[in-house]
């Protein structure tokens, strides 16, 4: 139960500030929403999973991996064969403010 007595010279309202903080606080208003209606069986179990997924994937970010998880998780796919890095690495970076525009033919 949650009590706010009204200290002396406080106006009502910061009263009221403080007593719904405390509400807020305590999850009254959370549980005050989740009763107010009935919830099927099925709805609160697929609720229920989406919860626990959406936890799951915050949990994952906070620590730092990539992968995600769940039922309608994609994979991200990569050519067979293939690096990842399709860029040569052995060619030095092109820079389009120092790059030669002419164009050259060589004869071999």
């Amino acid at each position: 139960m949650i009590r706010v007595q009204v200290r002396p010279n406080e106006p009502l309202e910061a009263a009221l500030r403080r007593f719904k903080r405390q509400c807020n606080y305590a999850g009254i208003f959370r549980l005050a929403k989740k009763h107010a209606y009935h919830e099927k069986t099925s709805d609160r179990r697929r609720r229920e999973e989406r919860e626990r997924l959406r936890n799951i994937l915050m949990a994952e970010r906070k620590r730092g991996g990539g992968a995600p998880v769940g039922r309608n998780s994609k994979k991200r796919r990569t050519g067979k064969g293939k690096p990842n890095d399709r860029r040569n690495n052995d060619a030095p970076d092109f820079d389009p403010l120092t790059a030669d525009t002419t164009i050259q033919k060589t004869d071999a």
